[in-house]
């Protein structure tokens, strides 16, 4: 279940998620509190024009060739919502610029109304440029963000953008809401003969397979019952999510140890996947049985072979249309 994200996040996105087109798991990443590093507006940030209401889509000036050799931030617009901390899940529009052309790195993402680029504000998690650019700010508030692409992107493979280490990059981006890290629903009787679930204190679900032979066909099953928008197959959902494999309860992937909630289209998961999140409403946590018909099929993936079939706990905490 690969991310099908937009090019914006596919670039930004240090954790990746692999929990439906590779059955391997990526190396965890763990969440940590981040200490404000009160990055300050400098010569270079200021001079960034940056004209448009919060949450539309910037118009953007960049004197180029940009030249900067530090991380600088600058508020065009400050916010009066809570403040994003270290740790927290918020929904961001974005757009990101080579500074030395001043062309689209990607195209931008979240604004007028579409679906927002869901972050947590944990540099394992994420590019650092974006947990400065955002961390320790009030939610409603627009920033610019310049650096160099070391400084912006750290480690992350960045080659298809074209970049060196040192040259500069400009981020804008609008701090739209603090999201859900887990299901709210209310919680329900599971179906008899499922796997048993355990949340712990976080919300991580810990799942028991029963000893018995698994369905033949996909088996959904409601653990909490959510009162959002229901779910349709052209949503964006963002979910959290631990799958692993019934006949040896092998986890080969979850969100949770990475630290971060993912976001596609509903319809872009594989099928048993995706019929357990169409129907559903946001708040809700489901657990789905996928036999390899509704999975991978005879091929497998990774680890996951032609026979397995597949056991995921979902938790649904948002979907746009």
């Amino acid at each position: 279940m690969r991310k099908s994200l937009s090019i914006v996040t596919a670039a930004l996105v240090v954790a990746g998620l692999a929990a439906c087109s590779s059955g391997a798991p990526s190396e965890s990443a763990t969440p940590a509190a981040n200490a404000c590093q009160n990055i300050q507006a400098g010569d270079t940030s200021k001079s960034i024009k940056v004209e448009g209401k919060f949450g539309a889509t910037p118009k953007v000036t960049i004197p180029t060739p940009l030249k900067t050799t530090d991380i600088e931030r600058s508020v065009v617009i400050k916010g009066d919502g809570a403040e994003v901390k270290g740790g927290d899940s918020i929904g961001i529009a974005l757009a990101a610029y080579n500074g030395t052309t001043g062309k689209e790195l990607t195209p931008a993402a979240g604004f007028d109304g579409q679906p927002s680029q869901s972050i947590k504000v944990d540099d394992k998690a994420f590019v650092p440029g974006l947990v400065r650019a955002v961390e320790c700010l009030p939610l409603k508030s627009r920033v610019v963000l310049t650096a160099t692409t070391k400084q912006a992107f750290g480690d992350v493979d960045v080659s298809s953008l074209k970049l060196k280490a040192t040259d500069p990059v400009v981020f804008i981006a609008d701090l739209l809401d603090k999201e859900p890290t887990r299901a709210n629903g209310k919680s329900v009787t599971p179906p008899a003969g499922f796997p048993t679930v355990k949340l712990g204190k976080d919300g991580a679900p810990t799942v028991t397979i029963p000893k018995t032979d698994p369905p033949t066909e996909t088996k959904i099953g409601v653990l909490k019952q959510g009162d959002g928008a229901v779910v349709k197959a052209t949503d964006t959902v963002t979910i959290q999510y631990s799958g692993l494999l019934w006949r040896n309860s092998q986890v080969f992937d979850s969100t949770w140890t990475k630290g971060q909630p993912y976001s596609s289209v509903a319809s872009q998961f594989v099928p048993g996947f995706t019929k357990a999140l169409v129907g559903q409403k946001v708040g809700s946590q489901v657990i789905v049985i996928i036999p390899p018909a509704d999975g991978y099929g005879a091929q497998g993936n990774g680890d996951i072979k032609g026979t397995d079939t597949m056991v995921f706990v979902v938790d649904i905490l948002k979907a746009v249309s």
